[in-house]
């Protein structure tokens, strides 16, 4: 009665002699023209790129010709079915509805021929429309794929709504302000673009375009070096910065959706950790070329994958986030938690893996140190420049000390004292979250919480606090737990995104924020 009430599974339903169901072969029969032709269309744009940059006779001109069109058709089919297939089994959905769906996200490809008729043919041209087509695509796909998955629906919600307000008000700021001392907007880029690249932001285009030099050693070297690829590809390194960060952003609201949901359970909780973290006042670091998206990223994919068990992708992420901050390192406590934790119920090879994720972690800071030597003959060097920033090492008590007693020896109505009070406020608010971290959290979270706070407290300053903040996840996590009461979502809403607005505004013209 059972296996006559369920619906038939895949594997149930008849085989076609193509060795498709035969549901699967009927659809790929009516829509396959649609990625069929798509992949046409790109070979016959890798074509003529060849073919207008080398020398080639007119017989290999016309085989290159037939065996790009070939490849691009079937490639491109070959995609269709295959990722079909992976999104079924991963959202549980049926192949044949997103087969029909999916094949419509390669019609932006058609718009290759654009550039033989509308578009002068050249090679900043062709990466545009290219770097274009892939992003209609992306979205078409992740469109598609949120009808199946609660996850995809909720990250792509609070990316789109949190991100397109701060691409529009941060122009409009420095436009209508522009009176702060710097450069607002240049020609090359205008104010859409400009705004995005203020302050730290200048050491990572320096390093990605010349190399590093000076106090630009400070910055680790794995966003400026993905800068520096993409970059060289596209022609623009400013362009490359803000497309890594955005996209880090999102891959990062993915992966903290998907902790959240495995700790707690439920979609909501996952949802408010997110949209929490998105509209943080300091959120708007997240979309300018900084590397807060690239760290919250990687960071809280070691931590997943630790809390899953998977314990050297764990040492993977870890390890570049180590080489994209040193606060990296850190990964590595909720990894060894979750690795002893998982011996003691497991036994096997879990301690060998979990010690083999460990080791890979600070390999990315010995890469850069390994650097350092090679450039400078000094492997700590980073740390050394830090005194620049009037920064050394102290107990964490002392740099709120001095913070406090910097605002007393200032008026209160100077912009200093306003800075500093605010990092003395974002700081003194993160210690109390920290502190009740350990009675409501996993002990993994709660110990990264504690050592990701209190390592840039141990500098003897406060500076840039409220930014450092921003990448502290459990922080989010807590927030979101009690987020499930509305009053108190309603609290966290209404005061975080008129300050988002604020630091938005500053930020867009040159004024310090952190």
């Amino acid at each position: 009665m059972d296996a006559s009430a369920r619906p038939p599974r895949l594997d149930d339903r008849p085989v076609s002699a193509r060795g498709l169901p035969a549901f699967l072969y009927s659809v790929a029969l009516t829509h396959a023209w649609i990625p069929g032709l798509a992949g046409i269309s790109a070979g016959f744009f890798v074509w003529y790129e060849q073919a207008t940059h080398r020398a080639l006779s007119s017989s290999d001109s016309d085989l290159l010709l037939a065996l790009w069109l070939l490849l691009g058709c079937a490639g491109a089919i070959c995609v269709w079915l295959v990722y079909s297939r992976f999104v079924s089994r991963l959202c549980s959905a049926d192949q044949g509805s997103i087969l029909r769906l999916d094949a419509y996200t390669y019609v932006p490809f058609f718009g290759l021929w654009l550039f033989f008729f509308a578009l002068a043919p050249s090679l900043r041209h062709a990466v545009a429309l290219v770097g274009l087509i892939a992003l209609l695509s992306a979205c078409a796909k992740l469109f598609v794929l949120g009808r199946y998955s609660a996850m995809v629906r909720s990250v792509s919600a609070v990316f789109v709504a949190t991100r397109v307000p701060l691409i529009l008000i941060a122009p409009l700021a420095s436009i209508v302000i522009g009176q702060r001392k710097g450069q607002h907007f240049s020609p090359a880029h205008g104010p859409l673009l400009d705004v995005w690249g203020r302050w730290d932001a200048q050491h990572y285009l320096s390093i990605a375009t010349a190399g590093y030099h000076g106090k630009d050693v400070a910055f680790f070297p794995l966003y400026p070096y993905l800068m520096h690829v993409l970059g060289g590809l596209i022609g623009d390194h400013l362009v490359a910065g803000l497309i890594i960060s955005n996209l880090a952003f999102f891959v990062a609201l993915a992966y903290l959706y998907a902790l959240v949901k495995l700790e707690f359970g439920d979609d909501m909780t996952a949802f408010h950790a997110i949209f929490y973290i998105a509209i943080f006042p300091t959120a708007i670091f997240f979309s300018a070329v900084y590397t807060e998206s690239l760290f919250l990223a990687l960071t809280v994919a070691s931590v997943f994958y630790a809390r899953r068990g998977n314990f050297i992708s764990a040492g993977v992420f870890g390890g570049l986030a180590a080489l994209t901050r040193v606060e990296g390192v850190l990964t590595m406590l909720p990894l060894a938690y979750e690795m002893v934790h998982a011996w003691r119920e497991r036994r096997g090879t879990t301690l060998t893996r979990g010690v083999i994720g460990l080791l890979l972690v600070p390999g990315g800071l010995g890469i850069y140190m390994g650097y350092l030597y090679a450039l400078v003959a000094d492997p700590l060097y980073f740390l050394r420049i830090q005194n620049d920033w009037n920064r050394h090492l102290a107990a964490p008590w002392v740099s709120m000390f001095n913070t406090w007693r910097e605002i007393r020896a200032h008026a209160l109505a100077s912009s200093l004292s306003a800075n500093l009070l605010i990092e003395l406020v974002f700081t003194g608010g993160f210690l109390i979250l920290m502190i009740v971290a350990f009675r409501r959290l996993r002990p993994s979270y709660a110990l990264y919480f504690a050592a990701s706070l209190l390592l840039p407290m141990s500098t003897a300053s406060l500076m840039s606090m409220p930014r450092f903040v921003l990448v502290i996840f459990p922080a989010f996590m807590l927030l979101a737990l009690w987020g499930r009461r509305p009053e108190i979502n309603s609290l966290i809403v209404s005061l975080s995104l008129p300050v988002l607005g604020l630091f938005t505004v500053l930020f867009a013209n040159w004024y310090w924020l952190a």
